[in-house]
């Protein structure tokens, strides 16, 4: 991976990690798949290795992880999903060709219809994405506690309590600051 751009966040679950390629979504807006290589390499880390990609499919990928987070942000606040962002994850599931095949490891990856179809990539993290927002898991949607970020992930913590879409960045980062305000201040300790 080429180190001008900024580190993947990645996760355990797919889909939210999709939609973490871009962060700071409130702030100054982190993109992580700015060029059609740099999507190229996400897929690759996330087991979804394809040749290559153009900027349509680039453009594509982007729609899908924008639907993705706006529904995943409005099942996260138990609101009415978007018409549009369903539409946009439905149509990407239905048209790739992907599928699920048992490792002799015991472990589920995916095999797609060739080594350059970012569509077929693209309808693995859309059924993710369906699996997560449809609750067929076990889990729950939630949206990240800073204001900056607000980024929507999947909760798999034994209380479904966590905070932080990532603690290595966002957790971290607010944890310092209330940390340092209460130097500052500290008559406004708890």
């Amino acid at each position: 991976m080429r180190a001008e751009f900024p580190d993947f966040r990645l996760g355990t679950v797919l889909a939210t990690s999709f939609t973490g390629t871009l962060s700071e979504r409130h702030g100054d807006a982190v993109e992580r798949i700015p060029t059609p290589q740099r999507l190229v390499d996400w897929l690759a880390v996330s087991g979804l290795a394809v040749d290559s990609c153009t900027s349509a499919q680039l453009d594509l990928a982007r729609e899908l992880r924008e639907s993705i987070h706006a529904a995943a942000t409005a099942a996260a606040i138990q609101d009415a999903l978007p018409a549009a962002a369903v539409q946009v994850i439905n149509d990407c599931s239905a048209q790739g060709r992907a599928a699920a095949v048992l490792t002799p490891e015991g472990k589920r990856r995916w095999r797609l219809s060739s080594a350059s179809c970012v569509e077929d990539a693209l309808s693995v993290i859309a059924a993710d994405a369906i699996s997560i927002i449809a609750g067929e898991r076990d889990g729950k949607l939630a949206l990240c506690a800073s204001p900056t970020c607000q980024a929507a992930f999947f909760d798999t913590s034994q209380s479904r309590t966590r905070r932080w879409c990532d603690m290595g960045t966002c957790g971290n980062r607010e944890k310092k600051a209330r940390f340092n305000a209460k130097r500052r201040n500290p008559s406004s300790a708890e």
